[in-house]
């Protein structure tokens, strides 16, 4: 580890933060606010990064329109509403893209405020080391007016950006998941080429929105890494909800133009969609410390290029830190958000702040699919291959809403709501939690408050459930079936008054 004296020398800033995203935000916000340290952040775009303009905020504006769409095409008219299907062909995408926009860029200078009432400087500029403690910022209009800060601590919360997989034509005809955000109206037919949550969500957007959508995997299915009972689900979903899935492709080899504009996509495996309006990209993302000169002050990487830090976000270098989607750890915004803070404190805050880090285990986390996805802990394999298949019991149910159960369907007809329960031991700890179907987003804040406190399944039984709703299945797994006495079991409970009989 590089080793620096820094309190030998006066310096510009207590605290510089390269990236004015989740993680730098909350970070520098912690510092000046809370410590009353001498703080800047270097940005070069927007303030917000990518959560705010052109990740989970938009994003989430699309699938709450697309929502909408979905209770007016499909449940409306069970409710006793006529004519609703209609209001669907009147969707306007320019009306909704300008005001999503626009809630954007009041969020940008909400950010930009917010930086003045905790007393952090926002310098517009391109970052890049000259020593461990110092600085180069280039400035946006291309001018080499560059100028020079230093700092006691740097950190680096950079984030990361959409990359393209290799293929003749695929990024010159292609969009990322930014591009998405630029489009000017719905296209007809958009074809998404990836298997992770970036992909199923736009997917799963423009379908509802009235795109005919093509979704390319590279093997059998979405989401693989997850835990098979949500994967199968919500394949089941999609298909249902009329995506076109193209399975075990090994992904794209060709996307070339076609006739008026549109583009034709040839697989690797061969098969081929044409006439497609967009095809949008989404295979992954590489973390942004091009320019950063890294190798200048002794940071090291991992083969993936990923910034190496140790659990207090600390890099190979002693006065420069690291944290987010650059080092590529639960890439989500509450988690830098929460790493930021930490390392305030602990850099900041003194002796009783010394030991202050957060923590990377038990974070849950949603999917904005049709229907949405809620995931917290290890999935079943991950349980089995942790604690032996012996020592794991599992609990599973499945049903239809109650919000279905006026719908005069066949009951195979009606979107169904799968829950898993993963236990570890004898006292049945809980070790993981997978939930697909309606509320999963909203539901699984609670019971990610649950685990970190080390709920077992007798926890989970004493709560009295909140009738009627889709989370009490959660805490009555087990109570109402019958429960197998072997280690390894899967209990599946017998439907009972809070859902919907299928």
């Amino acid at each position: 580890m590089t080793t620096t004296n820094t309190d030998s020398k006066n310096y510009n800033y207590d605290y510089l933060v390269i990236g004015g995203g989740s993680g730098g935000i909350g970070s520098a916000k912690r510092a000046a606010s809370l410590y009353g340290a001498k703080v800047a952040v270097i940005e070069k775009a927007r303030l917000g990064g990518t959560c705010v303009n052109v990740g989970c905020v938009p994003k989430k504006v699309m699938w709450n329109a697309a929502t909408i769409a979905d209770t007016l095409s499909h449940d409306a008219h069970h409710y006793g509403f006529g004519g609703v299907k209609q209001a669907v062909e009147t969707f306007d995408w320019p009306k909704l893209k300008n005001a999503r926009d626009k809630y954007v860029k009041r969020l940008n200078g909400i950010y930009a405020n917010g930086f003045k009432s905790a007393g952090v400087e926002h310098i517009q500029g391109t970052a890049s080391f000259q020593d461990s403690h110092t600085l180069q910022v280039d400035p946006m209009d291309g001018s080499s007016n560059f100028t020079t800060v230093t700092a006691k601590y740097i950190l680096i919360a950079t984030g990361g950006h959409p990359y393209y997989p290799p293929g003749e034509g695929v990024e010159k005809h292609c969009i990322c998941s930014d591009g998405f955000f630029e489009l000017e109206e719905l296209p007809k037919v958009a074809v998404l080429v990836g298997a992770g949550y970036i992909a199923v969500e736009l997917a799963g957007v423009l379908n509802s929105l009235g795109s005919e959508v093509h979704l390319v995997v590279r093997q059998g299915k979405a989401l693989r890494e997850f835990d098979s009972t949500i994967s199968e689900a919500l394949d089941t979903e999609m298909v249902k909800a009329g995506i076109i899935i193209h399975r075990n492709t090994k992904g794209v080899a060709s996307v070339v133009m076609g006739e008026n504009g549109t583009k034709n996509v040839t697989t690797i495996s061969g098969d081929t969609i044409n006439g497609a309006d967009v095809v949008i990209v989404a295979t992954g993302r590489k973390p942004n410390i091009e320019g950063l000169n890294l190798d200048k002050v002794g940071v090291s990487c991992t083969e993936k290029g990923y910034i190496e830090v140790d659990e207090y976000q600390n890099t190979s270098c002693s006065t420069i830190f690291a944290l987010g989607d650059v080092c590529g750890d639960v890439e989500l915004t509450p988690m830098a958000i929460a790493a930021g803070r930490r390392l305030a404190d602990r850099i900041l805050g003194g002796e009783s702040q010394k030991e202050a880090k957060v923590s990377y285990e038990n974070v849950p986390t949603v999917v904005f699919s049709h229907p949405p996805i809620g995931t917290l802990g290890v999935t079943e394999q991950g349980a089995i291959d942790k604690y032996g298949k012996d020592n794991i019991k599992t609990y599973e149910s499945g049903f239809a809403n109650l919000y279905y159960g006026i719908f005069d369907v066949d009951a195979d007809d009606k979107p169904k709501t799968r829950m898993k329960l993963i236990t570890a031991g004898v006292e049945e700890k809980v070790v993981g939690i997978h939930c697909i179907g309606m509320a999963s987003d909203e539901m699984m804040q609670g019971f990610g408050v649950a685990m970190k406190m080390g709920a077992t399944k007798a926890d989970m039984d004493s709560c009295i459930a909140i009738h009627p709703t889709a989370s009490e299945e959660l805490v009555t797994m087990g109570v109402w079936g019958t429960s197998s006495a072997h280690s390894g079991a899967k209990v599946s409970p017998l439907t009972h008054h809070n859902v919907a009989p299928n």
